[in-house]
């Protein structure tokens, strides 16, 4: 029998025991779970009673230093993400964290340091939606030039609808000291993720948020982003947590096409035949009214191709993991090298510090401003300790 990687999980809650779940089911042919971890005595008695057969453990260290698992996923509040990735990391163990790789920048950049230092050891990030064979053939196009140079990106995002309810099930949820933000570190960081693998890290950024605009929360449930790319190119991006009909409709414009995704499952791709800027000194002064007014033959400008898979999503987490155990087996290339996670985590502190300050921001933004902005903001909540 082929040799599997020995998993433990940390943290028992929604994501931890779905995972929990379809592992012992064997829908991952080359992980075999052996261990789990919760600090709350009736998620452990849970464990125990779901999964008599694995080791329970009630402190996390305690299960890295055991000898029973050589790979770890941390599904736990997102400040601990990067603690427990160089924990592990230090004792030998691979790691898969969850995303967002963490709350600020300064704190993720630490882990990708320390994890470069381990190059023998598996870092991935769980950005599942990697998977969507939709997406992943939108980056090949993108990538490839087939729609030229990029010069405007768009999407609406406002599909993650979460009743108040929601908010309510935990104490740190939609909180700055416990979770760090609302939607652009919950429901959007596989959005942010989406944009910037497909179409490129922007320059700078001017955001608006709304905190607590349709639900009683602290932080943003509404958020609008520009995105200035660089000659000329920018991007627009809309999420929010409060539509009840949600859109999600993303459109990516080059000078040499087009492609225009809905509900993350169907694009359409618009190859022109020349660049728009060969088309436009093409046109001669007689043919003007015939393009304002559809009185041309659309063949001769370019083609229409609609792209769609069986699959929406893919194998989505089962195949991360997957993808997480061959890398520690036999080298595959990563989907999602743990590296990456840090580019949302950016993306997501310029937005805040954005909105925050009312001001444009760079991509390199002072990071120490956005630790202290984000600290004011835990102080005022009262409930959680501030941030190194």
């Amino acid at each position: 029998m082929s040799r599997k990687v020995r998993l433990g999980i940390v943290g028992f809650g929604n994501q931890g025991s779905n995972y929990a779940k379809f592992l012992t089911e064997g829908k991952v042919p080359n992980i075999e779970l052996v261990a789990i971890t919760d600090t709350d005595p009736g998620r452990r008695e849970l464990i125990a009673e779901r999964h008599p057969d694995l080791a329970v453990f009630d402190d996390y260290v305690t299960m890295l230093e055991s000898g029973q698992v050589e790979a770890v996923v941390t599904t736990v509040p997102h400040y601990l993400h990067p603690q427990m990735g160089i924990q592990a990391l230090e004792r030998g163990i691979h790691v898969l964290i969850e995303k967002p790789a963490g709350v600020y920048t300064k704190q993720v950049r630490e882990l990708n340091e320390f994890a470069a230092s381990k190059p023998d050891l598996t870092f991935a990030i769980m950005f599942n939606q990697r998977t969507n064979p939709l997406f992943r053939r939108l980056k090949e196009i993108v990538s490839s030039g087939e729609i030229g140079a990029i010069r405007r990106t768009n999407w609406i995002i406002t599909t993650w609808y979460r009743p108040q309810a929601y908010y309510n099930q935990s104490a740190w949820r939609a909180t700055w000291g416990g979770e760090g933000g609302g939607v652009l570190v919950n429901q959007a960081p596989h959005n942010l993720d989406l944009w910037q693998w497909i179409c490129g890290v922007p320059k700078s950024v001017f955001a608006k948020a709304a905190f607590g605009f349709r639900r009683d929360i602290a932080v943003e449930d509404e958020v609008t982003v520009v995105v200035d790319y660089g000659d000329g190119a920018t991007g627009t991006f809309t999420t929010a947590t409060h539509e009840l009909v949600g859109t999600d409709r993303f459109e990516i414009t080059g000078d040499k096409g087009k492609i225009v995704v809905t509900d993350s499952q169907t694009a359409v791709v618009t190859r022109y035949r020349r660049s728009e800027q060969e088309i436009n000194v093409s046109i001669p002064t007689e043919d003007i009214w015939k393009m304002t007014r559809d009185e041309f033959d659309p063949n001769e400008y370019y083609t229409h191709e609609t792209v769609e898979f069986d699959s929406a999503w893919g194998g989505q987490h089962a195949t991360v993991f997957e993808n997480f155990a061959a890398n520690i087996l036999d080298g595959s290339p990563l989907i999602a090298p743990g590296s990456d996670g840090i580019l949302g985590v950016r993306l997501a502190n310029a937005i805040h510090l954005s909105a925050w300050t009312g001001k444009e921001v760079p991509m390199d933004f002072d990071e120490d401003e956005f630790l202290g902005l984000l600290n004011k903001k835990i102080a005022e909540e009262g409930k959680f300790p501030q941030r190194a």
